[in-house]
């Protein structure tokens, strides 16, 4: 084994995000079933994928999709509760691919890389998967009530970006690229500035673009963490 190999194999950081991803693919694989019931699971997606292109999410009701789709609403409901799980289970194939290019991307890093690139890089791709699954996310945050509410935080691949920013977060503190800091309250103000609802407001009603975003979530929660750890260590040095 080579001399990088080993570092990169020794690096606790490496192997717990890697670890991470690993358990959301687990989470990703497809659930056993009939033959038949597979094609008609798929039949119903492409039925409601097709009706939403031509559509928009929003203009469109699990009636329409019963109706469109040839099966009775009670079956459509118990297959899937509300539009929201559907709209859960249209995107699982976009999360799929988008978790396995995190885990590509991971996996090349080195012991060497800063933190605050890969942490950089996890949120860059957090914002183009805002902007390419919009209307499903919005979706499937409209779908959310009562008890539904905390849901999607108990999504596996809500957790699985929580886990892995907050690991990010700590490494680069550990690290000395950040200072201290409370990990688990910077990751959730970090994911609440990406909330669908909140990016959908910035991008359509105040004209932001997704660069404009990305660039404000960097200078406030990377490079302006940084900035203020510099100032504290010109002050002690002083003093």
């Amino acid at each position: 084994m080579l001399k990088e190999e080993r570092e990169i194999e020794g690096d606790p950081w490496w192997r717990k995000l890697l670890s991470i991803q690993e358990q959301l693919a687990r989470c990703c694989e497809p659930p056993l079933e009939r033959r038949d019931a597979a094609e008609h699971r798929r039949h119903i997606l492409d039925v409601a994928r097709r009706l939403f292109a031509e559509r928009g999410v929003d203009d469109v009701s699990m009636q329409g999709i019963a109706r469109a789709a040839g099966v009775g609403q009670g079956t459509l409901y118990r297959r899937y509760a509300h539009k929201g799980a559907l709209c859960m289970a249209l995107l699982g194939e976009n999360m799929t691919r988008a978790q396995e290019e995190l885990q590509a991307y991971l996996a090349s890093c080195t012991p060497l890389t800063s933190a605050r690139a890969q942490l950089d890089y996890v949120l860059s791709r957090r914002v183009a998967f805002n902007e390419e699954n919009a209307p499903l996310l919005s979706a499937m945050l409209d779908a959310s009530c009562g008890n539904r509410r905390a849901a999607l935080y108990d999504n596996p691949f809500y957790l699985a970006m929580h886990e892995t920013v907050e690991t990010l977060l700590q490494r680069a503190v550990a690290r000395g690229e950040l200072p201290p800091l409370d990990t688990a309250y910077v990751t959730d103000a970090i994911l609440a500035s990406l909330e669908i609802n909140l990016y959908m407001h910035q991008r359509t009603r105040l004209g932001f673009t997704a660069e404009r975003i990305m660039g404000s979530i960097r200078q406030l929660y990377i490079d302006g963490l940084c900035v203020g750890m510099g100032r504290a260590q010109e002050r002690a040095a002083s003093s």
